[in-house]
């Protein structure tokens, strides 16, 4: 059974008239079907605009359906009663670490989730020390957070959502404020945090980002365009330009190499010209 199941899932806005109506607006999504299993590394890619990260939003309900249902361990988003079950199990990491930081010190912050899960105290101080060091921020915990890098809150706002103990992290544009050294770290942070068994959803523009997950899906308009594995979508370059998206530079190179295409980064390079 999967983890969290999207039947005909529509969203669509309403928008105010001149004389103060609501009126029906445009469509974010469209009937949109997919199933996420547990444990899974998935992407969402597409151009701006083209609703990934309203889609993002309706996993945890942040939005609520028009049409169709969102179910998360066999929670229906639509239920006011599950909806504080389901955020526990789905937490979200935004754009801007900025907008998440509620406390003036490193390890309060990493606390203010479990706090308000009601968690008792010495466990919340274990969580965050565990979550600290799991994000390599454990030497900053009594610093200011004012005082922090922008990739150091963003790993700051990563421990927030992995103290509460989710079984599932959405990452919104998590690096999209960030320089490269800063996405490398925090896609590292993802990357063993999914290892750990953490079902990890990674909304990205970053095509570089989304060729290190086991499943890459393309949004455009509002609709699914394609639900791929990295090596099928990266060897169809039709899908991509259709997309709008560009290929990752390491796949342009290993165009050129004439390599396989479940090529997808420099270590399976290594592995196939080791063993060829």
């Amino acid at each position: 059974m999967s983890y969290i199941e999207i039947r005909n899932l529509t969203v669509q806005f309403m928008k105010i008239n001149e004389d103060g109506s609501e009126v029906p607006g445009r469509k974010a999504l469209e009937d949109i079907s997919l199933d996420i299993e547990k444990g899974s590394f998935v992407a969402v890619v597409g151009m701006n605009g083209s609703g990934k990260s309203t889609l993002a939003k309706c996993l945890n309900g942040l939005i609520l359906p028009t049409k169709g249902d969102v179910i998360v361990d066999g929670m229906n988003t639509r239920d006011e009663d599950h909806l504080w079950d389901i955020r526990s199990r789905v937490g979200m990491v935004f754009q801007n670490p900025d907008n998440q930081i509620v406390s003036s010190i490193v390890e309060d912050d990493v606390a203010f989730g479990p706090e308000n899960l009601g968690i008792e105290p010495a466990e919340i101080r274990r969580r965050v020390n565990q979550a600290l060091k799991q994000v390599g921020m454990y030497d900053q915990r009594l610093k200011g957070a004012h005082m922090l890098s922008g990739g150091q809150k963003q790993r700051i706002a990563i421990a927030g959502a992995v103290a509460m103990r989710p079984e599932c992290i959405i990452f919104d544009e998590p690096t999209a404020m960030l320089d490269p050294k800063g996405r490398e770290n925090v896609m590292n942070i993802i990357s063993e945090l999914n290892a750990d068994g953490i079902t990890a959803i990674l909304i990205t523009h970053f095509m570089s980002e989304a060729v290190e997950t086991d499943r890459i899906i393309v949004m455009n308009a509002g609709r699914v365009l394609c639900d791929r594995t990295p090596a099928q979508l990266f060897s169809d370059t039709e899908m991509i330009e259709r997309a709008g998206l560009e290929l990752p530079p390491f796949i342009e190179l290993r165009e050129k190499a004439g390599l396989p295409s479940d090529v997808t980064n420099l270590e399976k390079m290594a592995a196939y010209m080791n063993n060829r």
